[in-house]
């Protein structure tokens, strides 16, 4: 992303709108918007003398576009192909203006730069007039819930400023507009290149007496401000800190971005979907000391009074505060960008803020091509619609694979999705409904699974337990499967090294939530030394219990039952976990078992309680 000041720059104390700009593919989007910060002195002291310097030295003419087409290859090819992002202000208030793709095969990127916007322009070539991406653009701006617009006609300089053709453009697209509901209560003609009507009038279009683009973006309203409304902070991850302070520094910073709300040290905080609940104990922000609150827009470390299990996707909520919903079944409106079609019972992968969940879609209800808003026939209704093909907005329930907590009209950023398909972003949308969260979702017709991971020292043990708990289970009638570290390295052949490791764990990991899917209560025993790797396994399983077989190491040597650890101190056997290769402890596992201070019996009954305890 290309930003003409760090955001640290803009006023704390003032508020900020986030803006995007689309338009179809040389509209004038980046040119527009880089005549708006040259001419309201937004850009740092230098910038545009350094961009004309480099246009002279490599034979370029000058355009303002490139303030912001930073990348080599834009500029040689003279298309926006990334979102970039600029900070914007003006005396009313502060901006951040997004520039996103217009060209076709980019409308993807467009979706996720629109997905933080509270207002949006909308670029369209007096020459050109209004194209099929001009109808798409704003098709899916009324998708994502952004309901103030204002509609941009530039080049006006290429029609010599005829007025017959701005109300002629005018008139086309707002019946386009009020068709999707969407009200545009502004069109400006304007010369991004020249300048005219972005921040200064001029003589040209005596017939036009609106605003100018800058006068537009102040009239839009701020939405309810962030502050006000509950908190919320994706979790992007949970960081460990050892090593400092002579080794006394253990805490665990749960991090992410604060998309709406506050949260104040000794706030009770609920994570969702897993419904852990802990209290704040401190608030990290980094390069500053500790704050004793933070709100919306910042990025925050939070440090919590107890040890629990929080994981990247978990959504951070305050106790008190209106919760979200937390669901495996959503209804949606989706818009389709993929070249093959959107095809209910096929695997997808839907990202909502740091959430990432295989899902499918369950029923396509209706139907409508964006750029013409026509609807299925009736016939194609009558009998249901099979598909969703690109370029079409589809109303559809999404069925999910584990549940995800999102909201449906407090808090935009946690509504908005995209969905991804073979690692690329198909399409998006925003939830419209989520059914309550014991309502059926993927798979759920079977009973539901559940694993059982039991990691730990060779010889601590694990197969021991698990097969206890597994008799105990299958003498209660449940559909069980044991996945045993032995028999999976004879039947999956793998090595040893660091790679090797999290590569084994991550397929029997697949395998495990596979068998839970279809309603299987699976456990594994199995080492798997590296919590990065165990942490995946929690992340692709639905309900997931880690059993820590604690066993000591001088135990585990004692017992020896394989002879394995004599042969890794003779040398003889290399990369032992243990001995010559690290293990890693569990941070915070739902059972913690020492074999030497319990009988088989014990442990097992333990496993048993949790599995009830997370059934209940």
């Amino acid at each position: 992303m290309l930003a003409n000041a760090p955001e640290g720059l803009l006023r704390v104390d003032r508020d900020r709108m986030y803006i995007v700009v689309v338009g179809h593919v040389d509209h004038g989007k980046s040119t527009l918007v880089g005549r708006l910060l040259a001419d309201t002195c937004s850009l740092p002291d230098g910038k545009l003398d350094k961009v004309r310097a480099l246009c002279r030295r490599t034979g370029h003419p000058f355009e303002y576009a490139f303030l912001l087409d930073a990348l080599k290859d834009e500029q040689s090819q003279g298309i926006t192909i990334d979102v970039a992002r600029v900070f914007f202000k003006t005396p009313l208030r502060d901006y951040v203006i997004i520039d996103a793709p217009g060209h076709n095969e980019f409308l993807r990127n467009m979706v996720t730069g629109a997905a933080r916007a509270q207002a949006a322009l909308l670029v369209i070539d007096a020459a050109e007039g209004v194209r099929e991406n001009s109808r798409r653009h704003a098709t899916m701006l009324s998708l994502l819930g952004i309901d103030q617009v204002a509609v941009v006609v530039n080049k006006m300089d290429l029609v010599s400023w005829s007025e017959k053709t701005f109300r002629a453009i005018e008139t086309d697209y707002r019946a386009f507009l009020q068709r999707l509901g969407v009200h545009a209560p502004y069109f400006v003609p304007v010369s991004g290149r020249e300048g005219d009507f972005v921040v200064r009038r001029t003589s040209h279009a005596a017939w036009y007496d609106g605003p100018t683009v800058v006068e537009v973006i102040d009239s839009f309203t701020p939405a309810k401000p962030k502050t006000a409304r509950p908190f919320r902070m994706p979790v992007q991850d949970v960081y460990r800190f050892t090593g400092h302070t002579g080794g006394a520094d253990d805490r665990r910073i749960v991090a992410g971005t604060v998309v709406s709300g506050r949260i104040s040290v000794g706030d009770e905080i609920a994570f969702l979907p897993s419904g852990k609940r802990s209290h704040v104990r401190s608030i990290e922000e980094f390069a500053h000391a500790p704050s004793p609150s933070i709100e919306a827009g910042r990025p925050a470390g939070l440090t919590l009074t107890e040890h629990i299990y929080v994981a990247r996707g978990e959504l951070a909520t305050r106790a008190g505060d209106a919760p979200p919903t937390v669901s495996t079944r959503l209804r949606a409106s989706v818009f389709w960008l993929g070249k093959t079609p959107l095809t209910p019972g096929k695997d997808y992968l839907l990202r909502l803020g740091t959430a990432r969940v295989p899902m499918r879609v369950e029923r396509i209800d209706s139907v409508m091509d964006a750029s013409t808003l026509e609807r299925a026939t009736s016939t194609e209704r009558e009998r249901g619609r099979e598909t969703v093909e690109r370029n079409e907005v589809a109303d559809c329930t999404l069925l999910l694979a584990r549940p995800v907590a999102c909201d449906v009209t407090e808090v935009l950023e946690t509504s908005r999705f995209v969905i991804v398909d073979d690692y690329e972003i198909r399409g998006g949308g925003i939830v419209r409904e989520a059914f309550a969260e014991h309502e059926t979702g993927i798979g759920d017709s079977r009973p539901r699974g559940s694993v059982v991971w039991l990691t730990g020292l060779s010889g601590a043990g694990k197969t021991t337990v698990a097969r206890a708990v597994v008799a105990k289970l299958e003498a209660q009638g449940r559909r069980v499967e044991f996945l045993d570290g032995d028999e999976l390295r004879f039947a999956m052949p793998t090595g040893f090294s660091r790679e090797e490791r999290d590569a084994h764990v991550r397929r029997v990991a697949f395998l495990a939530s596979r068998l839970e899917h279809h309603g299987v209560t699976v456990v594994v025993a199995l080492i798997s030394p590296y919590r990065s790797s165990r942490g995946h396994a929690r992340s692709i399983c639905r309900r997931f219990s880690e059993v820590y077989v604690s066993t000591s190491l001088e135990v585990c040597e004692r017992r020896d039952v394989k002879g394995l650890y004599a042969r890794a101190r003779a040398g003889l056997l290399t990369q032992f976990t243990g001995v010559d290769d690290p293990y890693e402890v569990p941070e915070a596992p739902e059972i913690d078992l020492d074999t030497s201070h319990s009988t088989v019996e014990e442990a097992a009954d333990a496993v048993l309680r949790q599995l009830g305890a997370q059934e209940a």
